[in-house]
């Protein structure tokens, strides 16, 4: 039975866990917090920190393979453990190129992969250079995570709101639509390609709110969305799972955003919409066993459940009973003790073969279903 190691114990190492549970494999978590969403559903929990050398080294030496479900690991370590002989999913080389928007985006250059021009700076003082790229956004080179490290710089005033860090002026894209398109390589090259699926942000949090699968986009747009994601993903030559991240234009033209190297938030509805999960597909690469069928069963919308504005503390939900009598509606609940403003919870999958029925049930959800903290239920 292969020993198989995760760095990080957020909610994707805890649905990466239940998924792992239909295959004969033994499961590491490495995290630092003891009541981590995953810690309970792994063979062995080890507390350390996966930014640190060591503890990420040690952690890895005696396994088979290790995984991510964040790309702020000891990159080094992981190397020196590829080196001697541990399958690292993604490969650190890979790892390397994404965790650094800068590196990322000259990746995509180099490779004539198309991607929002960019500019890069130092510090906050060379966006003086940049009036004329103006309306851009302004992209911490590391560090930014889940809406955070990003700002918008609309006209000269706004640039005391860059980042005085390196970091990725972008020239700001007339979206028309936010795509993600998963994939799966294996160890000799084969693919699984998901439905695209269309992404609806909070542009308050600059989260994502919900989305619809597949994507309602023409069937051109479609084979170029799907021969952009492969060509990124062949070129880190790395087996895994990615999420490619894309913008399509008010005319048309599909960019690339940006690409995680791990399961993703865009790919959640996959557990009860497609006949593989990007869960189980992980599994099977790093098992070697046969990619699994990446189509969708029926039409799907997830629907992320965050912290309430105004709420921290113990966790308190809101509206259970009441959307849990909607039809075909899946709840994931996280197992976070402590809530906070847009902190992820959960999620809910809806399925229907209808997108009004999906829409509609997903504004509902985001209407009736709230998490607000203890301290204020006690208050109201």
């Amino acid at each position: 039975m292969l020993k198989i190691g995760i760095l990080g114990g957020g909610q994707l190492g805890r649905m990466l866990l239940q998924a792992a549970a239909n295959y004969p494999v033994e499961t590491l978590v490495l995290e630092n917090d003891t009541e981590c969403p995953a810690a309970h559903l792994c063979h062995h929990f080890v507390k350390g920190d996966i930014r640190n050398f060591n503890d990420v080294y040690n952690f890895g030496k005696t396994l088979d393979g290790i995984t991510i479900e964040i790309e702020s690991v000891n990159v080094e370590a992981l190397e020196k453990l590829e080196n001697e002989g541990v399958k690292i999913y993604p490969r650190p080389s890979a790892l390397r190129i994404i965790r650094d928007k800068i590196l990322q985006k000259q990746f995509y250059k180099e490779n004539e992969i198309p991607s929002p021009v960019f500019r890069i700076t130092e510090k906050k003082d060379d966006l003086k250079k940049f009036y004329d790229f103006l309306p851009a956004v302004h992209k911490k080179a590391s560090g930014g995570y889940d809406g955070r490290g990003v700002q918008v710089l609309s006209e000269e005033k706004d640039l005391h709101l860059g980042f005085d860090q390196p970091s990725v002026l972008e020239k700001k894209v007339d979206i028309h639509k936010e795509i993600s398109q998963i994939i799966a390589i294996n160890a000799s090259g084969q693919t699984a390609l998901y439905p695209a699926v269309e992404m609806i942000f909070n542009q308050t949090l600059n989260q994502l709110d919900y989305q619809l699968s597949p994507a309602e986009i023409p069937q051109h747009t479609s084979w170029r969305v799907e021969a952009i994601a492969l060509k990124v993903v062949k070129e880190l030559k790395s087996p895994g799972i990615f999420a490619v991240e894309i913008f399509i234009d008010k005319n048309g033209d599909v960019l690339v955003n940006e690409t995680a190297p791990r399961v993703h938030n865009s790919g959640h509805h996959t557990i009860e919409a497609n006949f593989s999960s990007q869960f189980d597909m992980l599994w099977r690469v790093m098992l070697d066993y046969p990619l699994g069928n990446p189509k969708h069963i029926v039409h799907a919308a997830m629907v992320n459940l965050t912290g309430s504005e105004g709420n921290s503390g113990n966790a308190v939900y809101e509206g259970i009973d009441e959307i849990l009598k909607m039809e075909n509606i899946f709840l994931h609940l996280y197992g976070k003790k402590e809530t906070r403003p847009g902190r992820k919870m959960g999620h809910i999958t809806i399925l229907s073969p209808e997108k009004s029925d999906l829409v509609y049930k997903a504004k509902i959800i985001k209407q009736k279903f709230r998490i607000i903290s203890h301290q204020s239920q006690i208050t109201v």
